[in-house]
């Protein structure tokens, strides 16, 4: 959680703990003692977790996807999921479009052979995306942001 996100908390008279890599065994220990609940992706919230929360009124899902949140339990148990949709979009159209750069210009290869003491100027030139077509599959807030 963002040192932000801390403060505002705070400044609700709202008690974090910040609590990481926490095995499904070990969270099921503690999840009694919280109201809320703030994951990101690499934490799964079963159907066990849920049984154990006896004082869980919210899960917050820092990211788009809630896959990782058992959601039937959840709302059987009364317990708000939400998630943050767009919290990511504008920094991952921005990191394709990187790659898509780095790919189009060979940067990857450039890298690799100048490391190499290597200077193949022929093969490293690439392509101006200038007239090009480019294809997005997937056109979620990602590939609409990418798009712009």
């Amino acid at each position: 959680m963002s040192n932000v996100a801390e403060q505002i908390f705070e400044e609700k008279n709202i008690s974090v703990d910040v609590i990481t890599g926490l095995s499904e065994e070990e969270l099921i220990k503690i999840i009694p003692e919280y109201d809320g609940l703030l994951v990101r992706s690499a934490t799964t919230v079963t159907k066990n977790i849920l049984a154990a929360a006896t004082k869980l009124k919210a899960i917050a899902r820092a990211g788009a996807g809630v896959d990782n949140i058992d959601l039937i339990t959840s709302k059987e148990n009364g317990v708000v999921v939400m998630n943050t949709p767009g919290g990511n979009t504008n920094a991952t159209a921005e990191h394709a479009f990187a790659l898509i750069m780095a790919a189009l210009r060979k940067i990857p290869f450039a890298d690799e052979t100048t490391h190499r003491g290597e200077w193949q100027k022929k093969a490293i030139k690439g392509n101006e995306l200038s007239k090009k077509t480019l294809g997005i599959v997937g056109f979620g807030n990602v590939g609409a942001r990418l798009s712009n």
